[in-house]
Parts: structure tokens; C-alpha cells; sequence
């Protein structure tokens, strides 16, 4: 659980990282940042702040940002009520993102996931992003990822968005913020 200050210092840091990848927010966009901490309670190492533009039946369009060495833990988007889960597309603004999927594990990958929970982190096929580079990952598919040592700002252009029906590799995960006060 984050308390107001730890939400409220995470949403000021967020608004410095859009300024620095030149993304102008409105003033009721800059209210509707989340500030996800995946219940983990240690923001620093796994984390996410994002800010969703739109999320309909169909599409959906979002902003993150990752603090310097923030994890978005392992998880996937399952089938829903019949429909397929969200394919997503990411593509890096600013600094640096690590992104890990299925595949033939990579020698030498860049980052070390932040916690050592055996089954939490299982798939390690590295994808190193870049401003301007882009990567989509399709429905169900298990991933994680890590920004580098600067942070990163990365668009996300999806299908349809239902967070809450994620399922994450570390039982203890709680996808949906608690905010104390």
C-alpha cells in the first residue's frame, strides 16, 4: 500500500519524465496518473505510473513511465469473458526499456529482476528498446520489463485494457493500487 505522500511524490516524478520525453499533458490528464506498486510496497523496484488516454471496447491508449531500474513484474493478458487478451504495442519516448518474453532465454541480459521469489520471473528472451523503437507482444503472452539506469517513458497502443483480469507470475501481486489517507 503507498501512502499519499509516496503517491503524490511518484505523480511529480512522472510529470518530470513526460517533460523530459516532450509529452504536454493536460491538467485533467496530469490528475489521472496511477501509481501501481503491484502491493508490493517498494515503488523503487517494482513499479509502474501510468496514465491512461483512452480504454474502450476496442482500443486503447497509454503513457508509462519507469522510475531508474523499475520492474513491471512478469505477468500476461488472458482470454476474457470469450474475447482474446490485450495485444499490446510498446514503443519507447525516452531513456531506455528492457523488455523480457517467451523465448530462447538471452546470455547476458541487462537486468536482474527485483525479486528472487522462485516462479515469479520465468521468461528472460531479452528485447532492448529505445527511443523510437517498438515491439508488440500478443495476447497471453508472458512478460516483464525493466527500464535502465536513466528511466523510461513508453507509449502503449493496445486492445482493449482489463488490468484487473491480468495474472501475474508472483501470487503476491496486487495489480490494483491502494492508496492510504
Amino acid at each position: 500500500m503507498l501512502t499519499r505522500e509516496q503517491y503524490e511524490n511518484a505523480v511529480n516524478r512522472t510529470l518530470e519524465y513526460f517533460s523530459k520525453a516532450g509529452i504536454v499533458l493536460t491538467e485533467e490528464e496530469k490528475k489521472k496518473i496511477e501509481v501501481a506498486d503491484f502491493g508490493l510496497g517498494d515503488l523503487e523496484k517494482t513499479g509502474l505510473e501510468i496514465l491512461t488516454y483512452v480504454n474502450t471496447e476496442r482500443c486503447c491508449a497509454k503513457e508509462l513511465v519507469l522510475f531508474p531500474g523499475q520492474t513491471c513484474p512478469e505477468h500476461r493478458h488472458p482470454e476474457v469473458d470469450g474475447q482474446p487478451g490485450k495485444e499490446e504495442t510498446f514503443r519507447c519516448r525516452w531513456g531506455t526499456v528492457y523488455l523480457y518474453v517467451e523465448g530462447t532465454p538471452s546470455a547476458n541480459i541487462k537486468c536482474k529482476p527485483p525479486k528472487e521469489t522462485p516462479g515469479a520471473y520465468t521468461v528472460f528472451h531479452e528485447i532492448v528498446l529505445k527511443p523510437g523503437e517498438q515491439y508488440t507482444l500478443y495476447p497471453n503472452t508472458l512478460h516483464w520489463f525493466q527500464a535502465g539506469p536513466e528511466g523510461a517513458v513508453v507509449s502503449e497502443f493496445s486492445t482493449r485494457s482489463r488490468d484487473e483480469a491480468d495474472i501475474f507470475s508472483d501470487v503476491d501481486i496486487k495489480r490494483i493500487p491502494e492508496i492510504e489517507g
